[in-house]
């Protein structure tokens, strides 16, 4: 079927997607180039299509998604890769969107930040079932990233995303909310979570921090603008490609994302899930993205036995344990630690919400935190005197 990728209401490329596997199979001629997906290379009127189709494909719910196989038998529909093309690959993450050929729907008329959005989809990645026979396609939740179940959902106008967590504590929420208390403590910017309990189980809520002019990049599509040469660190590779696209401020805010991940012990700050913000109408970045999606964290997929806060805590995106990623700190100066004094009290309430963390994993979680803290601030410490002997 051929569609008009578009820019809110700039016609960028027209592309034929195949019914049957939801990919793109044609290009038409390259209308404006400058509104590309970020990271999808072009040379005179040629698209990559392998790159488009990846950025494309990667809008569709991962398979990984929790309840995603009962939802997908609920709808009738074998791959989530046709899912996107349902609600014209509209997101509440950008303003990229898919126009039928020929139809004349405008932007103004289709988005999900200024136009009410169906449920359905919603309830069914929830429950798995839906007793509606006609479901109305035309949501965001088709278009959304990760593993752990999740929901859009519009109250007094703004648009929150809701998700859960994973067995068998069922911490990310948690997590979601003491990660917000230790920024908020710090100064970090960020996207601030509350808890809210849906049918006995703990979900995480965030309000939407992209709106109808703006929209996210993520490091992943950022770092594909350049070709990283074999001898520049993935970091270094990150940073350079913020620098060429003229995104401020991004050393500093990797600091403060960095320490963050190493005192709540973060093992999946990948490639999508943290990046920058730009203005959708004049393409200007205006900084980096605030600090989101912290749940995996704080030994979340470990038994309370388990939980050693000492032993080496794995990371990503750029070193494969905290102890090394740590070290690409540029600077400590910004980091209060007296800011984070009774942090781990303030997370024994939090998790006092849970049914499913009883309390000798209260202790065992709140000492980690405790003593995270405390490991940051020895690096601080260290730090401070490597730079005092230079």
């Amino acid at each position: 079927m051929k569609y008009v990728l578009s820019h809110k209401s700039i016609p960028v490329i027209p592309i034929d997607l195949d019914e049957g596997t939801g990919t793109i199979v044609g290009l038409g001629n390259l209308v404006a180039p400058e509104h590309l997906p970020v990271g999808v290379a072009y040379t005179g009127n040629f698209v990559d299509r392998q790159a488009l189709n990846a950025w494309w494909t990667g809008r569709a719910i991962p398979a990984s998604r929790s309840g995603l196989r009962e939802a997908l038998e609920t709808l009738n529909i074998t791959s989530s890769q046709l899912l996107p093309a349902r609600c014209f690959g509209l997101s509440l993450s950008d303003q990229y969107w898919v126009c039928p050929d020929g139809s004349g729907l405008r932007w103004e008329d289709v988005n999900f930040f200024e136009n009410p959005f169906s449920d359905d989809i919603g309830n069914i990645l929830f429950s798995g079932v839906s007793d509606k026979a006609d479901i109305n396609l035309m949501s965001p939740d088709n278009t959304s990233d990760g593993w752990l179940k999740k929901k859009w959902v519009i109250a007094d106008s703004n648009r929150y995303l809701i998700k859960g967590g994973s067995n068998p504590a069922q911490q990310e929420p948690y997590n979601e909310v003491l990660a917000s208390a230790v920024m908020r403590r710090l100064g970090v910017q960020h996207a601030a979570y509350t808890l809210s309990m849906i049918d006995g189980f703990p979900y995480s809520v965030c309000e939407d921090f992209i709106s109808k002019d703006t929209e996210l990049i993520t490091a992943w599509h950022i770092m594909q603008t350049q070709r990283k040469p074999n001898h520049v660190s993935s970091y270094q590779h990150y940073v350079n490609c913020c620098t060429a696209l003229g995104i401020p401020g991004v050393i500093g805010e990797l600091d403060r994302m960095l320490v963050v991940d190493y005192i709540i012990a973060n093992t999946d700050r990948h490639y999508n899930n943290f990046g920058a913000v730009r203005n959708a109408d004049t393409l200007e970045w205006i900084s980096a993205a605030p600090v989101y999606d912290c749940g995996t964290s704080m030994w979340y997929d470990q038994f309370t036995q388990m939980i050693q806060t000492l032993t080496k805590q794995s990371s990503k995106p750029f070193k494969s344990d905290h102890e090394e990623q740590i070290e690409l700190v540029t600077s400590f100066e910004w980091l209060d630690i007296s800011s984070l004094q009774g942090v781990d009290e303030e997370f024994r309430e939090i998790l006092k919400e849970s049914e499913f963390i009883d309390a000798s994993r209260r202790s065992a979680l709140c000492y980690g935190l405790r003593r995270r803290v405390e490991l940051i601030g020895e690096h601080k410490n260290t730090r401070l005197r490597r730079t005092k002997w230079k």
